[in-house]
């Protein structure tokens, strides 16, 4: 209840924002002036000016002259005149016409004649369309004057907002979206609508928000509070069950179409319906007809989930190569992360231990002062240890290695879970090293230098436990 109460504030604002700027944008500069250059010769245009086109041009400037003053009462009965008796004459009729019936209702208290003023105002935006046009923009005036004055009347402020949006397209704007959506919801809520509408109607207006954020940014006052809005409204219907139901159908019908596999994936990834067959598989076809850098990262991260490590593998390195054909240094941050996921895969899961440590070293190349890069490789050399040795002596060597590059790590990074994390390595893998007994059996002083043989092949110092 908290929600909708929400919601039903934040649209009201927005209503009254945008009428206002709608307002603004649709009147002319001036009626009092349009009256008054009328000239004789005029009189004659029929039916411009009705039969009595002296009588018309008598209340224009009588209602115009009111209008300008902000004498609202004074204004509606020489405005309520030119509305029945010359339609024609000026779109201001119906632009400051529903200003008069809105400053009405305000003042009547009687819920009948309350009732009659909204059926007037509704009348006002019909004659509007009739004789001036622009039927999209008008509706969706309508439509947001509707909800604000009868918001029991849902089925209308669906039909209308629906014809609004369907007329505007991208031009849609943001209180049109949002009162389509509410009544959409609402009516899905009462068993009339479907939730596959509900959704479609969703996708619908944010891709419509989405486009006016990026092409009108000027009036994201408009459209972010709109979005936030929907989005709140959509929640209960986000379930992955839901979605899935509603897009495998299409899916196996249009397993080829671009935009169809788009919506899919970004409707399922921001519902967070990752894990589905269908968003792997709508994700792999995406790809696999439009390959770009972060479709392959996704993929990657789909066959990692799997447990397909090597075809994740795959992925990932394709990632690299898309992010390097842009020729762009502002992939870096990705690169990095790219490169240290193939190190822990190569590492944890494939036990590639000479290729995991290549990428590491590309992935520090990406980011010198991260750490991570050289646990990871420490980790590498002290998992190696047993396997690098032929007795008691030779089999701990290549701790030496490890804490070699668990004290770069701790050197290079500053953050802190970075440098706590190296310094339990390094107290931990310490503890293996030979003993001074050890060292001197086999012939070698504390500080000599000493390589390290196997994959690893590295000079690193002596030091005992």
């Amino acid at each position: 209840m908290k929600t909708n109460l929400f919601t039903l504030f934040a649209a009201m604002t927005l209503f009254f924002m945008t009428g206002n700027q709608a307002l603004a944008a649709g009147a002319d500069s001036s009626p009092g002036i349009e009256a008054a250059r009328f000239e004789a010769s005029d009189i004659n245009e029929q039916p411009r000016y009705g039969e009595d086109s002296v009588q018309c041009v008598r209340n224009w400037s009588l209602y115009a002259e009111y209008y300008r003053q902000r004498n609202f009462k004074m204004a509606v009965e020489p405005w309520r005149w030119m509305f029945h008796n010359c339609p024609l004459a000026t779109q201001n009729i119906y632009i400051h016409g529903a200003v008069l019936v809105k400053h009405l209702y305000q003042a009547e208290t009687d819920p009948i004649k309350r009732k009659a003023l909204v059926d007037t105002l509704m009348m006002v935006y019909d004659q509007r369309i009739e004789h001036f046009g622009r039927e999209g923009y008008v509706l969706g005036r309508k439509v947001a004057d509707l909800y604000q004055y009868d918001q029991g009347n849902v089925q209308e402020q669906q039909e209308i907002s629906e014809r609004s949006i369907q007329l505007e397209g991208n031009d849609s704007q943001a209180d049109v979206l949002l009162i389509n959506f509410q009544s959409t919801v609402r009516l899905s809520e009462a068993g009339l609508v479907e939730p596959t509408e509900v959704v479609e109607k969703y996708d619908r207006a944010i891709d419509i928000i989405d486009y006016n954020l990026i092409h009108k940014p000027q009036d994201s006052v408009y459209y972010v509070p709109a979005k936030n809005n929907i989005e709140i409204l959509f929640e209960p219907f986000a379930s992955c069950e839901n979605l899935v139901q509603i897009f495998k159908p299409r899916y196996e019908a249009n397993p080829e179409d671009p935009e169809l596999l788009a919506r899919i994936t970004d409707m399922l990834e921001k519902s967070g319906c990752t894990e589905s067959p269908l968003f792997f598989n709508a994700t792999k076809s995406l790809h696999r007809l439009h390959p770009t850098a972060q479709s392959a990262y996704l993929m990657g991260r789909l066959e990692g989930n799997q447990e397909n490590h090597a075809e994740a593998l795959s992925y990932y390195e394709e990632a690299i190569a898309l992010y390097d054909a842009d020729d762009s240094e502002n992939y870096t941050e990705e690169k990095f992360r790219i490169y240290l996921l193939m190190a822990e895969i190569s590492f944890r899961n494939l036990r590639r231990f000479p290729q995991a440590r290549n990428y590491a070293l590309e992935a520090s190349r990406m980011k010198s002062d991260d750490g991570r890069p050289y646990i990871l490789i420490g980790e590498l050399y002290a998992a190696s240890a047993n396997d690098c040795g032929d007795d008691a002596f030779t089999k701990k060597t290549a701790y030496w290695a490890a804490v070699d590059k668990f004290i770069q790590a701790r050197n290079v990074d500053s953050d802190p879970q970075v440098v706590d994390r190296a310094t339990q390595f390094i107290n931990t893998y310490s503890q293996y090293f030979p003993n001074m007994e050890d060292i001197f059996f086999h012939g070698h002083d504390e500080g000599d230098p000493y390589r390290v043989e196997c994959w690893i092949n590295e000079t690193t110092r002596i030091r005992p436990r």
